[in-house]
C-alpha cells in the first residue's frame, strides 16, 4: 500500500468536513485509508505500507491548538506539519505492526517535478513552476524510485518504522521521535476522521 497526496495550498481552505485542506489530504487520509485497509494487509502478509513524507518535515513542529493553522496559516508551515504528521503515523503505526507481518516505512521522494502547486493563482503557479524548472527537480521516475524501492526490495522486506531517502534509511528529524506526540496525534486523527 502507498498512500501519496501532493497538493500545495497557497490559502487556506476546508474539505467537506471542515478540515484544512492540506492536513486532511496530506494526513488524515493517510490514516483513515490505512485503517480502513488495515485488516486486508494483514490477511494478506506480508504487505508493507509506504508513506510518502518529505524533507520538509524537519522545520516543523505540530501545535496541538491549533493542527489546523486556524490562526497564521502559511502555505509551507502548513506542508511541513503534515509531512512531519506522515512520518509520526509511520512510527505509531509500525509499533502497532509489530509481529503482524506488515511493515510501515515512509519516505522523501526528492523535489519531483510534477504539477504539484498548480491548484493556486496565476503567480504562485508560475513560482512554483520557475522553482521546479532552475531548482533541480528530478523527474517523476527518479522520483518514484524510493517509493517502488520500499514497496518491493527484497533488502527492506522486514525493515519497518523507518525514513528513507534516496532508497538508504536515514535519520528523521528530532521532533519526529517524539513518541508522546506520536501518540497524541494518533488519538487527534482518530478523532478527527471518526474512529
Amino acid at each position: 500500500m502507498l498512500n501519496n497526496a501532493g497538493v500545495l495550498m497557497f490559502r487556506r481552505e476546508e474539505t467537506q468536513d471542515g478540515i484544512e485542506m492540506t492536513f486532511g489530504l496530506k494526513h488524515l487520509s493517510y490514516f483513515l485509508l490505512t485503517h480502513e485497509l488495515l485488516d486486508l494487509l494483514k490477511e494478506s502478509r506480508p504487505a508493507r505500507i509506504v508513506n510518502v513524507a518529505s524533507i520538509a518535515h524537519r522545520r516543523a513542529r505540530l501545535d496541538f491548538d491549533d493542527l489546523e493553522l486556524k490562526t497564521g496559516f502559511r502555505a509551507m508551515k502548513a506542508y511541513s506539519r503534515s509531512k512531519l504528521a506522515n512520518v509520526m503515523f509511520t512510527y505509531a503505526l509500525s509499533r502497532r505492526l509489530t509481529g503482524s507481518g506488515v511493515t510501515a516505512n515512509c519516505l522523501h521522494p526528492g523535489f519531483v517535478r510534477t504539477h504539484f502547486g498548480q491548484n493556486n493563482g496565476f503567480f504562485a503557479r508560475l513560482g512554483v513552476s520557475l522553482t521546479m524548472r532552475f531548482g533541480n527537480a528530478i523527474s517523476v521516475a527518479q522520483g518514484a524510485q524510493t517509493s517502488v524501492f520500499l514497496a518491493s526490495a527484497p533488502e527492506v522486506a522486514e525493515q519497518s518504522g523507518c525514513y528513507f531517502d534516496e532508497c538508504k534509511a536515514v535519520k528523521s528529524s528530532q521532533a519526529s521521535y517524539d513518541e508522546i506526540a506520536q501518540e497524541r496525534l494518533w488519538d487527534v486523527s482518530a478523532t478527527m476522521v471518526g474512529l
